[in-house]
């Protein structure tokens, strides 16, 4: 996180250059645009802080210079009295702030160290983005062990072509499971969800195994069931906790012998599709209350996927959030917007009753304007002081090591925390260095 300083006043600059070094910054010095451009192609400084009258140009030349290589480096411009107006119109174009000379070296400090902080923001939410556009090909979004363990889960399952069932309260991800098992199955057919909660008893087995013309009032011609029409695809059978215990023999039925019969018809027919399923509920302990049948649980039960609640994958919360503004914003053709360190400390300490599907509501709200510095979720279910705490401590040691690459020692020393007291807190917060470390170029 180094500086670039930017003054052809040799008194101006040492002071400068001491007061930033004295502060913790490490600091890059040139005396004119020429030399500072040099600089800057071959590496790009955290910051910049620049005098606005330089003797080969101006601040708003170097501005537009700066701004060409990243429009998000932040930019401090000091200036004389006389040039106050072209400092704040600098700023409307784009500059980060500027100090009126003589300034302390606490002001100075001050800018220097709210900018880099904006910069530290940037940086992390840019490597999100791009740890997102990685990840999309590869399996469901987490980087936590509860969803480092569900992709493994689905490479291991996929090409198997065996029935799965997975098991996650409402909004966690089921049917994004169910899709990427397909996607990744080979399968060539179609991907057919059915909501089983939705599903009226009376066309239960119409929707399900089709029927032919005339096997009842308004059934003028033959009709191809869902399971049938899912001949070399995926079906998805969501909330099948739901089923009554009648359709669920049915079911259990073509389950086992991969063919049905068309309502009103004698034919059988082969079925040529896998079966996901999806339960909210414990199916097990609906067994022993005799709410959901024994046989059609342990046919089911074969091979499982436990989709964890966003509450115990926090660590995920920054990339899933990265993942859907980016979605929204493609939605609604808008800018994809940052968020603040207290905007993402509260999501981090939120409870999320409504799970992923309500981090994405928050996500569009935030494209759309509508979501301020707290969201409804905080106010409404508020987590303990230790909860909240526990959240935001990961999120600002997490924080740190993108700063420092990944480095524990300077990570320790940013923190100012002896390296062992570092070293317990990562293996209580479950965090891998290596994963803070930048990508080479």
């Amino acid at each position: 996180m180094n500086i670039l300083l930017i003054e052809d006043d040799p008194v101006v600059l040492l002071g400068a250059e001491q007061a930033l070094r004295l502060a913790g910054f490490e600091v890059t010095t040139a005396v004119d645009a020429k030399s500072a451009l040099a600089i800057l192609a071959n590496e790009t400084p955290a910051a910049v802080v620049s005098d606005v009258r330089l003797p080969d140009g101006d601040g708003f030349e170097l501005l537009r210079r700066v701004r060409d290589l990243d429009s998000e480096l932040p930019m401090i411009l000091m200036t004389g009295h006389g040039d106050i107006r072209m400092a704040v119109e600098a700023m409307h174009e784009g500059a980060y702030d500027f100090l009126e000379k003589p300034f302390s070296s606490d002001r100075l400090a001050d800018v220097a160290r709210r900018a880099l902080d904006k910069r530290r923001l940037v940086l992390e939410n840019r490597r999100l983005f791009a740890l997102v556009a990685n990840q999309r090909e590869g399996g469901l979004l987490g980087q936590s062990p509860a969803m480092m363990e569900v992709n493994r889960r689905i490479a291991a399952l996929a090409s198997t072509q065996v029935d799965v069932l997975i098991r996650g309260e409402t909004g966690s991800g089921k049917e994004v499971v169910a899709r990427t098992l397909h996607e990744a199955s080979g399968r060539k057919g179609p991907f057919v969800a059915i909501n089983c909660g939705a599903l009226p008893e009376t066309v239960f087995e119409s929707e399900m195994f089709g029927h032919e013309a005339g096997a009842f009032t308004g059934a003028a011609r033959r009709r191809i069931g869902k399971l049938e029409h899912a001949k070399g695809g995926t079906v998805f059978l969501d909330e099948i906790e739901s089923l009554p215990l009648a359709q669920q023999v049915k079911f259990l039925r073509a389950l086992q012998e991969r063919s049905i019969e068309r309502l009103g018809g004698n034919e059988v027919v082969t079925i040529d599709c896998r079966f996901v399923a999806a339960a909210k509920e414990d199916l097990q302990s609906m067994t022993e209350t005799g709410r959901f049948r024994a046989d059609l649980y342990f046919r089911l039960h074969v091979a499982t996927i436990e989709l964890p609640p966003l509450c115990e994958r926090r660590e995920d919360i920054p990339l899933l959030m990265a993942h859907f503004l980016q979605l929204a914003a493609e939605r609604y053709s808008v800018p994809v917007p940052g968020w603040s360190e207290k905007q993402m400390a509260l999501w981090m300490a939120a409870s999320w009753p409504g799970n992923v599907r309500e981090l994405r509501n928050v996500a569009e709200r935030l494209c759309l304007g509508l979501e301020g510095e707290t969201s409804a979720t905080t106010e409404a279910m508020p987590p303990s002081l230790a909860l909240q705490v526990e959240a935001f401590e990961k999120y600002v040691i997490e924080q740190a090591l993108t700063a420092c690459g990944g480095t524990v020692g300077l990570a320790a020393e940013r923190l100012q925390l002896p390296r062992k007291t570092l070293y317990d807190k990562l293996a209580r917060h479950g965090i891998v260095p290596d994963r803070h470390r930048a990508a080479p170029d």
